[in-house]
Parts: C-alpha cells; sequence; structure tokens
C-alpha cells in the first residue's frame, strides 16, 4: 500500500514573509498562514476558529514569495507536511509545518499607506526534494 502526505491551504499571511539562505546559499521562505472556518453550533450561535499555520518555500519560488507576498495577501500553498520536535523550558514539543511546493498569489496586499502591493500574476512551483534544503 502506497501513502500521500499532502496539503492544501488557502489563507491569508499573518506577516510579511523572511527569506534567509541555507549553509549553500539556496534561499527559502518562511510565513505563517491563516485559515477560518465558521459554523452554527447546536444551540444556534455562530463560532469561529482561526487556525494558523507554519510555511517554508524553497528555492526561486522563495524569493518570489517574499518580493510579492506581504502581510495579509491571499495565497493558495499546496505541499505536505513535515513534524519537528523542540525542547523548551524542559519539556519536549512537536510541531507541524508545511513544505510547500506550489504557491499562487490570490490578492493584493494592502500597503500602511492604502495603496495596494503589486504582485505577480504567475505561481510559484518548484520541485521538491533538494538535500540542501533545511528542515525547519
Amino acid at each position: 500500500m502506497s501513502s500521500l502526505n499532502r496539503i492544501t491551504l488557502i489563507g491569508r499571511l499573518g506577516k510579511d514573509p523572511e527569506l534567509r539562505h541555507t549553509q549553500g546559499g539556496k534561499p527559502f521562505c518562511t510565513f505563517s498562514l491563516a485559515t477560518d472556518e465558521s459554523w452554527t453550533d447546536g444551540s444556534g450561535q455562530k463560532q469561529e476558529r482561526t487556525e494558523w499555520h507554519s510555511v517554508a518555500v524553497f528555492t526561486k519560488a522563495a524569493e518570489a514569495c517574499h518580493k510579492y507576498l506581504k502581510k495579509g495577501s491571499l495565497a493558495y500553498v499546496e505541499g505536505k507536511l513535515q513534524s519537528r520536535e523542540y525542547e523548551k523550558n524542559g519539556v519536549k514539543h512537536r510541531a507541524w509545518d508545511v513544505s510547500a511546493f506550489d504557491v499562487k498569489f490570490l490578492s493584493y496586499a494592502k500597503q500602511d499607506d492604502g495603496a495596494s502591493a503589486g504582485y505577480a500574476a504567475t505561481d510559484a512551483t518548484f520541485p521538491a526534494g533538494d538535500d540542501d534544503l533545511p528542515t525547519f
């Protein structure tokens, strides 16, 4: 039996993307993405929940995301889930991150002055599986 690890999200960036480079000099970009859901509970009350996702984008797509996405931008992200463990104050934690292999820019983000920030009308698709890419 084969398995599948794929996640598809559409949401808004919680802050401007951060661009960094691996030790080998390859670019990668990280950002947080918020997805929202709403429903009416059994008592008729409207409920809402926001989930925050950590996203990493690699290679040339990382540079495009850093250049064109801003806080508030609407983006489509497709990728795979990766878990990581870390220790904080002596307690072990596990976090889940999205390693993106396709990002589409779906909207303009508003700049502080109210003007729209530009973006490329193309998507940022790239091959996955580079050995020099960092884990989160």
